[in-house]
């Protein structure tokens, strides 16, 4: 499947389903005391740059966009899925979201003090990853921050897995590897949070935030 398909594919499956992510998610950084230590560490370190221009990139209904904003950031959303973002509008009018894809952004080069993508790279196909890797790098402003949140794979040997989203195709990661493909990129890993799978959860995968910066220079 091309990228076009992919996205295509993974716009029109978020758009079926945005009216029940509305309702199921709007609510869920409250029984997630450690994403929301995660989100406001990363609030910290990007506020403490002097941008607090924030992207939150496959925001879906916006709760976390609105989240961020509580934390004081200049923070906005953007989803490839219309549906999605009508949500996202409609439940906070007070804030900025657009319809875009993250490997193509509409925003101009090094201008964002962050970058949230949380749980969105799930969908790019592996050899489309490093490409959207390189997207979150050229928006950053250096030193800028980038939190990504996504699946763990099984181990190292298993640097990509397709697992059975209820949504889209999707992909777990090895962290190393996504961390290695964000030095690439020329971002910097800061830090790393791992949740182990609690005993209730339907897929028992190691949730992992990476927080990373953007080297000054090129890739490190």
């Amino acid at each position: 499947m091309s990228a076009h398909d992919a996205l295509s594919a993974t716009r029109e499956a978020y758009d079926a389903a945005a009216s029940v992510y509305a309702q199921l998610f709007r609510d869920e950084l409250r029984d997630r005391p450690l994403d929301r230590a995660v989100l406001s560490a990363f609030a910290e370190v990007v506020s403490a740059s002097g941008n607090g221009q924030v992207a939150d990139l496959g925001c879906g209904p916006g709760h976390v966009t609105a989240h961020l904003n509580e934390l004081g950031l200049a923070a906005f959303g953007v989803d490839a899925s219309p549906a999605m973002v009508g949500s996202a509008r409609e439940a906070y009018p007070d804030l900025r979201f657009d319809v875009g894809s993250m490997a193509a952004l509409d925003i101009a080069d090094g201008v964002l003090g962050g970058v949230l993508s949380r749980w969105s790279v799930i969908h790019t196909p592996p050899r489309e990853l490093p490409a959207t890797l390189a997207e979150f790098h050229r928006v950053l402003a250096p030193g800028g921050h980038l939190l990504v949140g996504f699946s763990a794979s099984d181990g190292p040997s298993h640097p990509t897995q397709v697992f059975d989203h209820a949504v889209a195709p999707a992909y777990r990661w090895s962290p190393d590897h996504l961390a290695a493909l964000l030095r690439t990129a020329g971002l910097v890993e800061v830090a790393r949070m791992v949740r182990e799978p609690q005993p209730t959860d339907r897929r028992q995968f190691k949730e992992i935030h990476l927080l990373a910066r953007k080297v000054r220079a090129g890739a490190a």
